[in-house]
């Protein structure tokens, strides 16, 4: 059994996911959090972004907005490998009007990662804009005044706390969460009620596999009637096992909300949003049987789970099947979606970007094959350019001043939780677990 320490890998905070009810949208396995110069050197030169200095000088006339004109300023809480995904992808959103003007995290290591790779991608550019105010906590970075959004890739254990204290600070921030929305059913409530009380917030949920070229085509099918009611909704996820994090702090269900709240919310999101229906009840099998059984960390075995089928229910007659494997890295695609109407069948593959539409008039040999693709893409990423369309979306709510709202509301968020919670629930009790006794108990 290998033994290893808490203190012993070092990688950065990471992972993660407004207050609204839309209904909105290849990829390869990083090794560990420190990586990112294969993406750096992908990154084409483009147009020099505004620097802080002219930023400061825009807020000072209007202080009170979270958002001024031009240039939105954004702070990065939790800069681990998730972190430094959102900041090349603002980098290359700064013709947008990004800009990234202060990360905090409480690891040193991760700060410095940070801003080594702000550096390069100024260098890159041939720009000369100051690097990023790096502050050790959110609290000093919230008080700083130097952003107007709040990026939320911290460890999902620390997302309540956090959400908590930008939606109670004086000066408004809008805010972008990573998934999970919160690690409980609990802490998701309260966050919901208290964004109630800050109508000019923005908050969208980082769920943004919704965005996947494919799957936003697969929606797109869905919701303009070509395969009827919707009936059937499948999801396989075979893909490699979770990466390494700051202080293995994914390791264990306390910390993640496990492995189907950590994970599978993207999944149980994407259900929701095909079956327009809410879940009614859950039934699930998992277990740990391959990954992690030999690692202790700190004197503890890991305990997330790495594989499990879980069906759901909802509310219109619909049923949803996850299929997740942890395992599996001998995968063409890392997600295949299936979803079946009362007249046709549609499907999406990722990576491989296609999806396939057919009829029940027409069979097999009346399959179409679509190569899904959004050329407003400009960085790919770690997701796809999901993360890429994610900001862009938000970006435009932000701009809009109220006229518009993020795609994927605090409702959505809290959903995708209760569904990952129930599957948990049910592993444990070995019985279906209604979604009413995980909102309410």
């Amino acid at each position: 059994m290998v033994q290893r320490r808490a203190s012993d890998l070092h990688g950065g905070l990471g992972v993660g996911v407004g207050v609204s009810g839309g209904r909105c949208i290849g990829s390869r396995r990083p090794d560990r959090e420190g990586d990112g110069e294969e993406r750096l050197r992908r990154a084409g030169k483009r147009r020099e972004a505004p620097s802080s200095e002219t930023v400061g000088e825009r807020r000072r006339e209007g202080e009170e907005d979270a958002v001024g004109v031009g240039v939105i300023r954004y702070g990065i809480v939790g800069v681990g490998m998730m972190g430094r995904e959102h900041v090349l992808n603002l980098h290359h959103l700064r013709e947008e009007g990004a800009l990234v003007t202060c990360v905090a995290d409480p690891h040193p290591d991760s700060l410095a990662l940070a801003l080594q790779l702000h550096r390069s991608l100024l260098h890159h550019n041939n720009n000369s804009s100051p690097p990023p105010q790096a502050f050790s906590g959110h609290r000093e970075l919230l008080d700083s005044g130097l952003c107007d959004v709040v990026v939320i890739s911290s460890p999902n254990m620390t997302h309540f706390e956090i959400l908590m204290d930008v939606i109670h600070h004086p000066r408004p921030h809008h805010i972008l969460v990573e998934k999970p929305l919160c690690t409980t059913i609990e802490d998701c409530r309260k966050v919901i009620e208290a964004a109630k009380k800050r109508p000019e917030i923005l908050v969208q949920v980082g769920l943004e596999y919704r965005y996947m070229p494919p799957v936003a085509k697969l929606i797109e099918v869905v919701q303009s009637g070509t395969l009827g009611q919707v009936k059937m909704v499948a999801i396989r996820e075979h893909r490699f096992p979770f990466l390494v994090k700051v202080n293995n702090w994914n390791r264990f269900n306390v910390n993640s909300g496990g492995t189907l709240v950590e994970k599978c919310c993207h999944f149980f999101d994407l259900m929701r949003l095909f079956a327009a229906a809410n879940p009614v009840r859950v039934m699930a099998s998992g277990a740990i049987d391959v990954n992690h059984k030999d690692e202790v960390y700190d004197g503890k075995v890991p305990d997330i789970i790495d594989n499990a089928f879980v069906i759901v229910e909802f509310d219109n007659g619909s049923r949803g099947m996850l299929d997740l494997c942890m395992f599996a890295e001998g995968s063409k695609n890392e997600q295949e979606i299936s979803v079946v109407g009362d007249i046709g069948k549609g499907e999406a593959f990722v990576p491989e970007s296609i999806v396939r539409v057919g009829s029940r008039k027409e069979g097999r040999a009346g399959v179409v094959t679509i190569k899904a693709e959004d050329k407003r893409i400009k960085y790919d990423g770690l997701h796809h350019g999901s993360s890429y369309l994610e900001h862009l979306n938000f970006l435009s709510a932000i701009k809009a001043r109220g006229s518009g709202a993020p795609s994927v509301s605090l409702i959505d968020g809290l959903y995708s939780v209760a569904m990952g919670v129930a599957g948990q629930l049910s592993i444990e009790k070995g019985r279906f677990v209604t979604i009413e006794e995980v909102l309410t108990g």
